[in-house]
């Protein structure tokens, strides 16, 4: 039967078909502000209307996530550990390392053991980025937390990255989604996570290294057609020398005198003895010194170019509105961008706001995260999930984990990336999970959920009737009105065209 159906699926996957009722445009729209709504995004929005409400998710503070998630990440290390305690426990390993011979076991185990509890960090960091996207009221934070960690992307099993993940979505990404570029990309550029990950760590006078130089502009700032040159490319190697991932401060205190580092963190710190403090020319503009204050110039440069507007604001268009988003709207957001300073949540109220993006609503594919975190949005509606690994393991299966991309480019933003025929499958057995009330969501830790679970009541509820129903097409309601049972029911539903795009 599960075949038959994908089948079916499939064959009603153009986006095309997929034009929403006008009384249902402001529930679309929210499914984009949002990771879909839910029963009180609903009587929010009927509170605030949609410039309320844009503006409420633009500006959110600091709204309070359900008690039954706060207690499940308070018992998370990940959330817990702050980086000074990371950076006492790494050198604490390095310590015990380096006391044992390379050939002795003991070493090899430890450093097994040392490579899976960084693992299991990270495994803990993407449940508790999981349990807020799901919980939190503040929707598009949550979605440009998201967004961000793709496009500013690091893979937590290089070397010790995945120690740092959680406080690279903490300290790093999240409190700059909403605020300013400059400001994010300063953020990351001085992140544990993202100069081991991009080798800046290893990056010292006479010892280069232009891996990270090369994606802050090619990936993260201008794209690859902005016009730069190599030289650009080297010069802002050097610029960058001596800024360094720091797990043996007393070591390097002493070998570099009295010149000692600049510290950033209790993990990062600017070396000016490792740095090349000659001349350098960059994007026109000479540059000489030998502090930070030379690479936070180097990154207002960037930020202010015209490329890097353009870049940002297709890459979030991209995400947001059309896989091939309009020029007009890509440049009112440069504009945007540009007038503003790289004010972030300006350039989406440009976006949110855009025609363009109404006459895109329901033609959106969603990626895998939007498509787990949007099912579980559904069909938990209000019940607080606190047990998010069944959902790491999922978005494994349907291949967009998060910290799992290798390279630096991040996880695709096209539909054509993730709408194969075996990814329908995978989303059709993800969707009979759910339905079914298999998936163990409500108890921390457990395998399985308890005998007896009784399947989701989606049909029945509110919030079905009030987002998805409306929007149903002929198709979808015949396939429906043929499910023998309820979980049959569920499992068409989220596994339906109607429901994979947004």
């Amino acid at each position: 039967m599960a075949g038959a159906l994908v089948a079916l699926l499939l064959t009603l996957l153009a986006p095309t078909a997929l034009a929403a009722p006008p009384d249902a445009r402001n529930i679309a729209w929210l499914d984009r502000i949002t990771f879909g709504a839910d029963s009180a995004t609903l009587a929010q929005y009927r509170k605030l209307g949609r410039e309320g409400f844009l503006q409420a998710q633009l500006h959110p503070g600091d709204p309070a996530l359900p008690p039954a998630v706060t207690t499940q990440l308070a018992s998370l290390d990940a959330e817990r550990l702050t980086l000074n305690d990371i950076a006492t426990q790494l050198r604490e390993q390095r310590a015990k390392l380096r006391a044992l011979d390379k050939g002795d076991p003991q070493r090899r185990a430890l450093a097994k053991a040392w490579r899976k509890r960084g693992h299991a960090l990270a495994d803990q960091a993407a449940q508790a980025e999981l349990l807020r996207a799901i919980a939190s009221p503040a929707q598009l934070r949550e979605q440009m937390t998201v967004f961000w960690l793709n496009h500013f992307s690091v893979f937590q099993r290089k070397r010790q990255v995945g120690w740092f993940v959680a406080d690279y979505t903490n300290r790093v990404i999240r409190p700059h989604a909403l605020g300013s570029f400059r400001d994010l990309v300063m953020a990351t550029l001085t992140s544990p996570a993202m100069l081991q990950y991009l080798d800046n760590a290893n990056n010292a006078r006479g010892h280069y290294n232009e891996n990270y130089a090369r994606e802050l502009m090619e990936l993260h700032t201008l794209g690859v057609h902005a016009g730069y040159t190599q030289q650009d490319v080297q010069a802002l190697m050097h610029i960058l020398s001596g800024l360094t991932l720091d797990l043996r401060p007393r070591e390097r205190a002493r070998r570099f005198g009295a010149r000692g580092p600049q510290r950033i963190n209790a993990l990062v710190a600017f070396y000016p003895r490792r740095h090349d403090a000659s001349p350098q020319v960059f994007l026109g503009h000479t540059f000489a010194g030998d502090d930070m204050s030379e690479i936070r110039r180097a990154v207002d440069l960037i930020v202010a170019q015209p490329a890097c507007a353009r870049f940002i604001s297709t890459e979030l268009a991209r995400y947001f509105v059309a896989d091939t988003p309009s020029p007009a709207l890509i440049d009112r957001m440069s504009r945007t961008f540009q007038r503003t300073h790289g004010d972030i949540a300006a350039v989406l109220h440009t976006l949110f706001t855009a025609p363009e993006l109404d006459a895109q609503l329901g033609r959106k594919f969603k990626d895998p995260m939007q498509f787990v975190i949007s099912a579980v949005r559904l069909s938990a509606d209000g019940r607080e999930v606190v047990n998010a690994e069944p959902l790491v393991k999922a978005l494994r299966t349907l291949g967009e984990p998060l910290y799992g991309r290798l390279t630096p480019d991040g996880w695709p933003l096209q539909a054509t990336s993730w709408n194969s025929s075996g990814q329908m499958s995978d989303r059709f057995r993800l969707a009979r999970a759910l339905g079914s009330g298999r998936m163990p969501l409500f108890d921390p830790g457990a395998k399985r959920a308890p005998v007896g679970t009784a399947p989701p009541d989606i049909a029945a509820s509110m919030l079905y009737r009030e987002s998805l129903a409306p929007r149903l097409r002929d198709a979808t309601r015949q396939a429906l009105a043929q499910a023998r049972n309820r979980v049959e029911w569920n499992t068409l539903l989220l596994a339906s065209p109607d429901f994979n795009f947004r």
